[in-house]
């Protein structure tokens, strides 16, 4: 079901992508920093979700608080004409990939634990027909 929604989310990203207006190279900075913002608060949410501890609040004012810093930063570095945003990704990106890799455990393990129970259920099937065969001869 998830997957399907990712699907449908792509194609009609990619459909209004070709669609929406170009960006100005003026502001394509501060929504790529707004982005990988969002981003990072999207992967900290279902990372915390994951760990049984989400809370919408935090999510919401992290997913608002971090794009603002960042534009904020951005202007900041604009002003200054030094690149300030650039920390700025590197700790959003550094997040997202700690977060990822969170992600990636818990589902690597459900995955595990899935194929090692399935064989668990075959080996104690087998077991119960070896022991029906016994009692049959």
């Amino acid at each position: 079901m998830i997957f399907i929604a990712i699907l449908i989310g792509c194609v009609l990203g990619a459909i209004l992508g070709l669609n929406a207006p170009i960006i100005s190279y003026t502001y394509s900075s501060y929504l790529a920093i707004a982005i990988i913002a969002a981003l990072d608060s999207v992967f900290g949410g279902i990372a915390s979700v994951i760990k049984k501890n989400f809370d919408l609040k935090i999510f919401i004012s992290g997913f608002f608080g971090n794009a603002i810093l960042a534009i904020l930063l951005t202007i900041l570095g604009q002003k200054l004409n030094v690149d300030i945003y650039l920390a700025a990704i590197v700790v959003f990106v550094w997040r997202m990939f700690m977060n990822l890799g969170t992600i990636r455990r818990y589902y690597v393990e459900k995955w595990s634990d899935m194929i090692k129970e399935k064989a668990s259920k075959k080996e104690k099937a087998s077991e119960k027909d070896n022991k029906e065969d016994k009692q049959e001869a």
